[in-house]
Parts: C-alpha cells; sequence; structure tokens
C-alpha cells in the first residue's frame, strides 16, 4: 500500500500523495531499448516536451549504458553526452524535477551544481564509486540506492541467492543505514529488477515490494520497463512490450511501488490513475 512522502529537491518540499513516475531519458547510442535513445538536439527535446506534456513527476537522465554486456564509457564521456542533454532540458523546463543517473560521484557533482539535478540515482549502490555517498551527503540530493552485484559486464553471471527478497532487502538495509550516518535521509531503494537477478528472481521481488519498504522504511522504486524479464518469457523484443509493462506496473504499484521507472510516460500515469481507483481514490 502507498504511503505519502516528501523529498527535499535542494531546498524545495516535493510532497508525493501518490506514486510518482519517472521517465527515462537516455543520452546514449546503445540502450537496450532502440527507441529509448536520444542523442541529438531535436530527439532530445521532443522527448523532453512528450513527457513533461504526458504528466511525468521526473526526468531521469542517463549517459551511460547499463545494459546487460554494455561497454563502459569514460567518466569525461559520460559527461560531455550528460551535460548536452541536461542543456537542452533545461532550456525546455527550468523546474522540472531530474534526477540523474549515474555511478560516478564527480558526474553526480557536475549535475547538481552545473545544471540543478535534484535527485542522483545510482545502480550500483555506492559501489562502482566510494566516495558517491560522502558526494551526495555534501550536495544534500536525495539519493536513489539500487541493489546490484558486479557491473553490467559481470552481473548476469552472479544470480545466485539463499533468498533473493532477504539478501536484497538486508544489503539496502544496511547501505540505508551508512547513509543515514553521513546524514543522509531522503533515500529511495530500488531492489534493482534486471541487476544480476534471473527471470524468476525478478518475478520473486514483484511479490516483495512490501516487505522490502518495511524493512528498509523507505520508499521503494522499480524499474522493469521493457526488459528481459518480460521480452524473455513472452518472446517478444523490447518494442513489443508496452502491454505487458504496463500490466506490470499496476502490479508493482498495487503492490506497494512508490516510484516507477518507465520509457512510456502516458501509459505509466494512466496505471497511476488506475491503482488509486482500485484503492478507492476518484
Amino acid at each position: 500500500m502507498f504511503a505519502p512522502f516528501s523529498l527535499n529537491l535542494r531546498g524545495r518540499l516535493l510532497q508525493l500523495d501518490r506514486p510518482a513516475v519517472m521517465g527515462i531519458l537516455n543520452i546514449t547510442p546503445d540502450s537496450f531499448y532502440t527507441s529509448s535513445r536520444a542523442f541529438d538536439t531535436d530527439t532530445v527535446a521532443q522527448r523532453v516536451e512528450k513527457m513533461i506534456a504526458e504528466g511525468v513527476d521526473i526526468i531521469d537522465v542517463g549517459a551511460c549504458s547499463t545494459r546487460p554486456g554494455a561497454p563502459e564509457i569514460s567518466s569525461a564521456e559520460e559527461m560531455r553526452r550528460l551535460e548536452s542533454g541536461l542543456k537542452i532540458l533545461r532550456k525546455i523546463s527550468s523546474d522540472i524535477r531530474v534526477s540523474v543517473d549515474t555511478y560516478r560521484s564527480e558526474v553526480a557533482r557536475m549535475a547538481v551544481e552545473n545544471y540543478g539535478a535534484d535527485i542522483i540515482n545510482d545502480i550500483s549502490g555506492g559501489e562502482g564509486d566510494t566516495e558517491m555517498f560522502t558526494t551526495v551527503a555534501d550536495l544534500h540530493v536525495p539519493y536513489i540506492l539500487m541493489h546490484m552485484r558486479g557491473n553490467p559486464a559481470t552481473m548476469s553471471s552472479m544470480t545466485e541467492y539463499d533468498n533473493v527478497a532477504a539478501e536484497v532487502s538486508a544489503w539496502l538495509q544496511r547501505k540505508v543505514r551508512e547513509l543515514a550516518l553521513l546524514g543522509v535521509s531522503d533515500v529511495i531503494v530500488d531492489p534493482g529488477i534486471g541487476f544480476a537477478k534471473t527471470v524468476e528472481q525478478n518475478y520473486y521481488l514483484l511479490n516483495c515490494i512490501e516487505i522490502i519498504a518495511e524493512i528498509t522504511g523507505r520508499p521503494v522504486l522499480i524499474g522493469l520497463s521493457r526488459k528481459s524479464m518480460i521480452t524473455r518469457p513472452l518472446a517478444i523484443s523490447a518494442d513489443d512490450a508496452l502491454s505487458p509493462t504496463t500490466a506490470l506496473n499496476l502490479y508493482a504499484l498495487q503492490h506497494g511501488a512508490s516510484l516507477i521507472r518507465v520509457h512510456d510516460v502516458k501509459e505509466a500515469v494512466m496505471a497511476v490513475k488506475l491503482n488509486e481507483m482500485l484503492n478507492g481514490i476518484f
């Protein structure tokens, strides 16, 4: 069940009384879903304008692909791509809420200090860069803490768990405590659907969202949009995965997700509305 929560966005209080929709903006040439790639000025601008018109709550900007097996790029290249995208985004809207998808502390600092990014979304949960937690504490921004083992090149071989929900929850709980000791209280947790998890483990985690929220004491973000947990069992491509993605997003919302990270904002906003109606909110 959704519990209202708030985030301090650089002095602006964001009060969320319903689950939030986070729209994906990939400033990359190689993200797994081809249609999500926005690598030139016009495409980035069109995607940003479309998401805003469709009711997005937060735009999540990433400049380094994290699909399984993705090659690593330098921090300089990540910053170059990210700067180009953030410049365009901020020209379109100076106040839309922005999260930056990076595991590098220097990239996070640049995005916050130079372009007013509001949130840091770290797929590595602080393990990709040992300076990330102290950087987030220094920047005073909310932090999305995701569970992953290894890195995009190795994670597919690191799926051995005795109990995936228990181990993921315990790991997130420990990291939340580490952040709290540094003064970081605005933390959102993400169980890392598709990151060092099998298809079966991903579905098991979807049934444990409320448990994860209870153990960590934090709102839970779910990002399953068009991923292989959908395409593999249904034998479809990512291009054909909108309908099942929307169905699973609604399921995640019904089971306690506070945020959903999506490629398709319009359908996600509809899922949030239907979830409210299922819960008697009209």
